[in-house]
């Protein structure tokens, strides 16, 4: 909707619109970012950095470097991890475009001079023509309440993509370690594998062994080497995961894991209304609600313009060299003759209704989550805690018992080295209940916060609003 206004009404809106927009037309010095890191920061204890800069770049360099020279616990690579994971700065780009969008929003559209040149024999006519949007100036507070929610919105998801990765690296590093440790231990069984092999030979050789229990120790050493090659590969696997997500290439592939995974909590956490709690801090369902607010508010931008939407009003000044000059002004009125915006009103509505129909869905889905990861973490200790407290001391009474007797000549040495091998596959197993107990912790803080967000779940607001 254009109006071209007379000098004195268009310096009267003028005046007003900046009264109205004057307090929202800058970029904030941090670019939005401050919710995003304050967030970060009560949530895991660790900052998130907007790297704009080359200072700021080369002093994230210096800090990665030196997380990485030495040996990397779990919050140290959810550090690097924000410092260096590129992916998560172009996310962050995103509120950089958010921003401008709120920005060029709330600015005063820029006026238009036309200037005519017309001849008449030897008359000789000049127009010109002042032009002011004015429906961009009388529809701007609604234009910029939707980008400002947008741009709430768009900190949001990257509040959420930022923990969302924190959550994703503290996964990563667990499998790793994990992995790690049944390296060790499935070299410890190969070992021992290749000494029974070796025994066996000897003693078939030697016609005091069967052929049936020299086969039996040949494929258990068989089964031994195979599993080794199939750890060693999943401790690949699983440390360049945890590579990529912390974004480190090159010299910085060198980085150290510990040897062992993070003690059992002595107790786990008992949240009777973790549903509760979840629902309140979901930052996915409360992106939902903003997006649904936002709809909601353009879907009344577009009933204000669904019949009136080019509107041109304009203060003209014509002179001539055979003539007195003129002046006046012209109005333009577009004649909705064909489209009375009833397509655009619907298709706002449409989209409104699809919005409230996923925040429902949504948090539906959330509260599901919220249960199931909770129910996942309280069980994973349990297990984890019986392998602690039952099978692995149990194990252990009866290697010791197994040595004594194996050192009384009452057993064999094939029966302590079988004897070994289930005390090691009982570890093996603690470690991976051990492993899934803080792999499901990590799961239930990432439920109650929200799953990473869909790409495009930002842009339905910007681009409904854009269109009107």
């Amino acid at each position: 909707m254009n109006l071209l206004l007379s000098s004195r009404t268009g310096a009267l809106l003028l005046s007003a619109s900046v009264v109205v927009l004057g307090g929202c037309s800058t970029f904030e010095p941090d670019g939005g970012f401050a919710p995003v890191q304050r967030e970060t920061q009560l949530r895991t204890g660790l900052k998130a950095q907007w790297l704009r800069s080359d200072a700021e770049q080369t002093s994230a360099r210096q800090e990665v470097s030196a997380l990485l020279s030495k040996t990397l616990s779990v919050d140290d690579a959810v550090q690097v991890a924000l410092l260096n994971n590129r992916g998560l700065q172009a996310a962050y780009a995103e509120l950089g475009v958010s921003e401008a969008d709120l920005v060029q929003a709330s600015r005063l559209p820029n006026p238009s001079i036309s200037f005519g040149r017309l001849r008449r024999g030897d008359e000789v006519e000049f127009d010109h023509g002042l032009q002011f949007n004015l429906a961009r100036m009388l529809t701007a507070p609604l234009v910029s309440g939707i980008e400002a929610r947008r741009f709430e919105q768009t900190r949001r998801i990257a509040t959420l993509e930022t923990l969302s990765l924190v959550f994703e690296t503290r996964k990563a590093w667990f499998n790793a370690v994990a992995a790690k440790e049944a390296v060790r231990y499935a070299q410890q069984v190969l070992q021992s594998a290749e000494i029974g092999e070796e025994l066996a030979s000897r003693m078939a050789a030697a016609g005091n062994w069967s052929k049936l229990d020299h086969a039996r120790e040949q494929g258990f050493y068989a089964d031994a080497a195979l599993g080794l090659a199939r750890t060693t590969q999943a401790e690949l696997n699983a440390r360049e995961k945890l590579t990529r997500l912390m974004g480190v290439w090159g010299e910085q592939l060198s980085f150290n894991l510990p040897d062992r995974l993070p003690e059992l909590p002595k107790m786990p956490t008992d949240q009777p209304d973790v549903e509760q709690v979840g629902m309140a801090q979901r930052l996915d369902v409360q992106a939902m609600k903003a997006q649904s607010e936002g709809l909601a508010r353009n879907l009344g931008l577009s009933k204000v313009t669904r019949f009136l939407n080019v509107l041109e009003l304009g203060a003209v000044s014509n002179t001539s060299n055979a003539a007195l000059t003129q002046r006046g002004y012209v109005v333009s009125l577009e004649v909705p003759l064909f489209d009375w915006g009833s397509a655009r009103t619907a298709k706002a509505e449409a989209m409104y209704m699809q919005s409230v129909d996923r925040l429902s869905q949504t948090a539906v889905n959330a509260r599901s989550e919220i249960r199931q990861s909770y129910a996942a973490y309280r069980s994973s200790y349990d297990i984890a805690r019986h392998y602690k407290d039952e099978v692995v001391p149990n194990r252990k009474r009866v290697s010791e018992e197994n040595q004594l007797r194996y050192n009384g000549m009452f057993i064999g040495v094939f029966d302590l080295l079988a004897d070994a091998r289930s005390q090691v596959m009982a570890v093996n197993g603690y470690i991976d209940a051990l492993r899934d107990f803080w792999l499901a912790q990590s799961d239930m803080q990432l439920a109650l916060v929200g799953p990473p967000p869909l790409s495009s779940s930002a842009a339905s607001v910007s681009s409904t609003a854009a269109s009107n």
